[in-house]
């Protein structure tokens, strides 16, 4: 009476078909306890016309398994797929049918193996990835045809008694829904678990990319769980939100035409992102990784909607699903050169801020070894030598430009940056000593609480 589907999955290796067997679901779901049975309204003489007549069906299940498996076929598009196995789907039409067919017999005895076996279909078929909808149909075919037989076996023994089994109907159909509905929500229960198995599956590989303990032999998984080709071109977005540390960032837009998956771990959310091969189709090419990669980290960044109150850090694009590690590593440096909130700092455009943020000993060394006379001043006159260094700095060395900034004269810059030689000894002619004053400098607003 109740026909089920198709071939058991193979268990899928890494790399291989995407569906999940039976054996990657941990816990089996438990099957519920059968409800109470409906009282029939049928009387006993229309009860032992039935008990004959499904003990006749017993016999003919191989002859009633053939009819139902070529209906389903014939009916059902999902049992012609080259994909199920009809031996298999013969089989367990005959043992969902030799169960269920005893049970019209033999109701208490039988009821708990029947009910067993549509649990076990509804497992097994979810695990499968089978329709669930072709599956319910499957079984309201089977019980068309059980029904149907019942009815013209009965009239060959009894014309007349045959009419009683209208009355055995709600019976017959009362124990279709409750094996339905068993199968259905095995087949949820199922469905729940592989989910939760896949997304977890999921945020294990990205993290194992991000933190560099994916192995090679894990790339052709994370391949085709991720859709991250092996040798594809990548950088890594590091975003911290300050505003809402706890907020999914899955949203935030990394431009068009770009593929992210994200990953979020103590406060701050990783993007791996494919960038493409400057021909838009996505794969990697290794001889790229010279002058076009940083074109692809800048246009991501062009690209990146940064929320407000975050930051956000890019790596250089970089070649491969073995480099994602080191991308990171290099979006997580970027982020610590303080962006402002709502940008994204590109870490090639701030290599000297990242040496700093990279040996913040050796930064702070410097600042003291540059700033040391300067930091020491009343907190105005400080702050009025620093800006003025900074403007300076930014203006490419140009005592004009930088009284442009600052709004004073250009004399005003050039006596305030020899009252810095005299107090550091430093001079300001020599490029290395501009060089480490630059460093200095970004020490001290990197560094500095």
């Amino acid at each position: 009476m109740h026909p089920v589907t198709g071939s058991r999955a193979s268990v899928p290796a890494m790399g291989r078909a995407p569906r999940l067997s039976a054996d990657r679901v941990r816990t089996p779901p438990r099957m519920p306890a059968a409800r109470p049975p409906i009282r029939s309204r049928a009387d006993a003489e229309t009860v032992a016309l039935l008990h004959r007549t499904a003990r006749v069906l017993i016999e003919e299940v191989p002859r009633l398994t053939d009819r139902i498996v070529a209906l389903m076929k014939e009916r059902e598009p999902a049992y012609r797929s080259a994909a199920v196995d009809p031996h298999e789907v013969w089989r367990e039409v005959h043992d969902s049918l030799s169960h269920n067919v005893r049970s019209l017999v033999h109701p208490k005895e039988t009821r708990e193996s029947a009910r067993s076996c549509a649990w076990r279909i509804g497992t097994d078929r979810a695990a499968q990835g089978f329709p669930l909808d072709a599956l319910l149909h499957a079984y309201r075919i089977g019980c068309t045809v059980v029904w149907e037989h019942l009815l013209e076996t009965a009239s060959k023994e009894d014309p007349l008694g045959a009419q009683s089994l209208v009355h055995v109907a709600a019976d017959v159909w009362n124990f279709v829904d409750e094996h339905c509905t068993l199968v259905a929500t095995a087949y949820q229960e199922v469905e729940r678990q592989l989910s939760w198995h896949r997304e977890n599956r999921y945020r294990i590989i990205v993290a194992a990319l991000l933190d560099g303990t994916a192995r090679v032999s894990d790339f052709p998984e994370a391949e085709q769980v991720l859709g991250l080709p092996e040798q594809g071109r990548y950088a890594v977005v590091a975003l911290e939100d300050a505003d809402a540390p706890c907020r999914t960032p899955h949203s935030v837009e990394v431009g068009d035409g770009l593929r992210a998956v994200w990953h979020t771990a103590e406060g701050t959310a990783h993007a791996i992102v494919l960038l493409g091969d400057g021909d838009g189709d996505g794969r990697g090419d290794g001889d790229r990784d010279g002058g076009d990669s940083g074109s692809g980290a800048e246009r991501l960044v062009r690209g990146l909607e940064v929320p407000p109150g975050a930051r956000a850090g890019v790596s250089p694009a970089v070649t491969g699903l073995a480099a994602i590690n080191t991308a990171r590593r290099l979006a997580d440096t970027a982020l610590r050169t303080r962006p402002a909130a709502g940008t994204a700092a590109l870490l090639e455009e701030r290599y000297p801020e990242a040496l700093v943020v990279s040996s913040p000993d050796l930064g702070t060394a410097l600042a003291d070894r540059m700033l040391g006379p300067v930091l020491a001043l009343e907190s105005a006159d400080r702050e009025m030598l620093l800006t003025t260094l900074a403007a300076w700095l930014e203006a490419g060395g140009s005592a004009r430009r930088a009284g442009g900034l600052l709004f004073c004269h250009r004399n005003t810059v050039l006596n305030r940056l020899r009252r810095y030689e005299q107090l550091t000894g430093r001079s300001l002619d020599h490029p290395r000593e501009v060089m480490e004053l630059s460093l200095a400098l970004s020490a001290r607003r990197l560094l500095t609480p």
